[in-house]
């Protein structure tokens, strides 16, 4: 599966799930709750694009190259998702609880279908001896 087709199911993934749920909410949400958990979707959804993009492009190369795009990745996402969740709460004043359950509900989601997308991706890979 392309990086671009992961993208647009994830991106559909998360806009066909979490408006129906912010709709059924909206009596107990203010706006400032909506736009935490809007934040915290699409940092969820960035990050599992993101992971799979790493894994797509280091699979055609060797497995040092390989090795330093998922840990170093690994690394720069955790970087980067701690200091967007710290500047939504510091610098935005988002709301914590919203932010937070969005982010690691729909990240849970999201890292549960990269898993299986991927293996489905090895399985179908063709094996040593059969690729002669």
């Amino acid at each position: 599966m392309s990086v671009a087709r992961y993208a647009a199911i994830v991106l559909l993934t998360v806009a066909a799930t979490l408006g129906p749920l912010l709709l059924a909410l909206r009596d107990r949400l203010g706006a400032s709750d909506v736009s935490a958990a809007l934040t915290g979707a699409a940092l969820a959804a960035l990050n599992s694009v993101a992971a799979y993009g790493l894994v797509a492009w280091s699979a055609a190369r060797s497995t040092a190259w390989f090795f330093r795009a998922i840990l170093g990745g690994m690394l720069a996402r955790m970087v980067f998702m701690l200091a967007a969740v710290v500047g939504g709460i510091l610098l935005l004043g988002l709301p914590r609880l919203p932010l937070v359950f969005a982010l690691l509900g729909y990240f849970v989601t999201l890292l549960a279908f990269e898993v299986t997308v991927l293996s489905r991706r090895v399985a179908r890979a063709p094996r040593p001896a059969e690729a002669s």
